[in-house]
């Protein structure tokens, strides 16, 4: 019986090992569903990785199984084995090979990072605009000072993922200001002077995240978009992407900012252009009319029990509970 030649079967194992790993690393499901424009870019880079990483698995892996079985010591076989000193070939192969594949997907992954737009963060402006926060009720405030207030917004260089070579030079459709502090996010929408714990965004639209840090260092990361960016005390950074999804999708802190780390997330909901117009308007109104309701309002004529009785629930007490304190005092 003709015997087969090794090429022959390094051929066709070779075959088999190329079907193999291009299958599972296009087929695979270990990421969430896509949800942005950049999206692609980053599973296209991640399927060629996981397509190289299980080709070499399985050719490593095989050709230690090969051996184990072709080499193993037979019965009554006490000979010593051949005296292997080197093979400076199958050296410079396996040293050229993975040099190739890393500065290939070292040129690759520059190329997607280009195209998300991670070589032209622009500048951004910074708004006098900021959130108080108190037992469950977020007050849009603004500056004592109103000449502060109407001062012209600095421009200030950022970092992280700006404007794609298709929409460089353009306004984003949509800014938001993003502020983590230990340990939620606030979002603030300085066109429409909405504040919010949730991010809400247009489908299709191009969004441009100002983000920045109260405390230490924060991460944005919105897995479903495949980004990623961090919030650093003191340095403007930003994040520009376009949902092309409409749903709800969990942001996570992707940095250990303290001991409540773990809880520190919210959710970014894409709603369709309609939706989106409703809820800014209905928003608007809402927030318009607490703050008319706060400014109307004078503490100093207040009674204990009616300055109290709105944080009631926080405090876990009832009101009538808290009006026999009052007047028990």
């Amino acid at each position: 019986m003709q015997q087969v030649p090794v090429s022959l079967w390094t051929l066709v194992a070779g075959i088999v090992v190329t079907a193999i790993s291009i299958w599972i690393g296009q087929n695979h499901t270990l990421m969430p569903v896509q949800a942005s424009l950049q999206a692609p870019l980053v599973d296209g880079f991640f399927n060629v990785m996981l397509t190289i990483a299980i080709a070499l698995f399985l050719v490593v892996e095989g050709t230690i199984l090969i051996f184990l079985v072709k080499f193993r010591r037979r019965r009554g076989d006490d000979t010593d084995g051949l005296p292997i000193e080197g093979n400076v070939p199958l050296e410079i192969f396996w040293t050229a090979i993975p040099t190739v594949i890393v500065l290939c997907l070292g040129i690759y992954s520059v190329d997607v990072f280009n195209q998300m737009g991670g070589f032209e963060p622009a500048g951004h402006p910074h708004s006098a605009a900021h959130v108080a926060h108190k037992s469950g009720t977020a007050i849009a405030a603004t500056l004592s000072d109103a000449s502060e207030a109407t001062t012209a917004p600095t421009i200030a260089p950022t970092i992280g993922i700006g404007a794609s070579p298709q929409t460089l030079g353009k306004p984003a459709d949509l800014v938001v200001d993003v502020k983590g502090i230990q340990y939620a996010w606030i979002f603030n929408y300085p066109d429409s002077g909405i504040t919010s714990g949730e991010l809400h965004i247009p489908v299709g639209a191009d969004v441009q995240l100002n983000l920045s840090a109260q405390d230490v260092i924060h991460s944005f990361w919105v897995p479903n978009f495949r980004l990623k960016q961090d919030a650093l005390p003191g340095i403007p950074t930003e994040l520009r992407f376009v949902a092309t999804k409409p749903g709800t999708y969990p942001v996570v802190c992707a940095e250990l900012c303290g001991g409540y780390h773990g809880s520190m997330r919210t959710q970014v909901i894409v709603h369709t252009p309609e939706a989106y117009d409703s809820w800014r308007t209905e928003n608007q109104i809402a927030q318009q009319q607490n703050l008319n309701q706060v400014v109307a309002i004078n503490p100093a004529d207040l009674s204990t029990s009616e300055f109290l009785a709105p944080h009631t629930h926080d405090m876990g007490i009832s009101a009538a509970t808290l009006e026999s304190m009052v007047i028990g005092h």
